[in-house]
């Protein structure tokens, strides 16, 4: 049979032999490693490795060789075909740069996912995903309603066979339900000024102030507002000449560069999580 392409990432604890466990169950199977990239931190104890490959026998047979391997160190291990773009979610309010980016993304051949659909709690940007033929769900949400709405959220997950939820400027606090449900496979996007303006009109809080760095952080979404585990931040400097709408305007691209990146290292699985924290496997 025709080789494919795979990506396996695992984590455990640190300790020797790991690397040659792997190596060695892929090049017993006839298995060429394209790329493999490993970290230890030290302080917590813990190896991770992300190793891409080209196999030449079936999916199956490698979970099943690999689900054998894992008790012997206690691996956590994920393992998709190269091939198969993720499947992702989209959840918007009326900010439309984020997911204008990342459509233009996708048709660009530039991000390698699959836009299965896009929710908001608005209807304003359906024209917007509806031409680039994408299905859009206004799901509205009131404090009495917002269990239900959450309800629907899942519902599209499910249905779609969502891998990944993208909050593109969502202006909704998910429940911690919700949270719990999409742990690990949800990413959000906010502002993440120097010093940290909250609350209404950040940009124009962050003028007045006269901050000389602005910035974006994305980063997975958890319980914990705004402050789940940072896959990337961008920044850029500003000065006295710049006005407030210019900080909204610079502001509108370092979110969605650094968004774009988080969901297109997610994609390719450079993203570990490693408690509160994340490893990066660069390209």
């Amino acid at each position: 049979m025709s080789s494919a392409e795979y990506i396996l990432t695992l984590s455990c604890p640190d300790r020797p032999g790991v690397v040659a466990a792997v190596s060695g169950l892929l090049s017993g199977r006839g298995c060429n490693i394209i790329e493999s990239q490993q970290f230890g931190d030290e302080q917590a104890q813990r190896f991770f490795m992300r190793v891409q490959f080209a196999a030449p026998l079936p999916e199956d047979d490698l979970r099943t060789a690999f689900a054998a391997l894992a008790p012997e160190f206690g691996m956590e291990v994920k393992l998709r075909e190269v091939a198969r773009k993720p499947r992702v979610l989209i959840m918007v309010s009326k900010f439309d740069h984020c997911l204008n980016d990342l459509l233009y993304r996708v048709r660009a051949k530039s991000l390698d996912i699959e836009i299965v659909a896009v929710a908001s709690n608005h209807p304003d940007l359906r024209p917007l995903t509806q031409s680039y033929g994408i299905d859009y769900h206004h799901l509205p949400v009131t404090p009495e309603t917002k269990a239900r709405q959450e309800a629907e959220v899942l519902a599209l997950v499910e249905h779609y066979q969502v891998d990944l939820v993208v909050l593109a400027r969502y202006m909704q606090v998910l429940s911690e339900d919700l949270c719990e449900k999409l742990a690990g496979r949800a990413i959000n996007i906010h502002h993440s000024f120097l010093p940290s303006f909250k609350g209404a009109r950040p940009y124009h809080q962050a003028h007045d102030r006269g901050v000389k760095l602005i910035g974006a952080t994305a980063h997975y979404v958890t319980s914990d507002l705004d402050e789940g585990p940072i896959i990337e931040q961008e920044v850029a400097r500003v000065n006295h000449s710049h006005s407030s709408q210019d900080l909204v305007a610079l502001g509108r691209d370092v979110e969605c560069v650094a968004l774009a990146r988080a969901v297109t290292w997610h994609a390719e699985q450079r993203v570990l999580l490693d408690g509160h924290k994340t490893v990066i496997f660069p390209r």
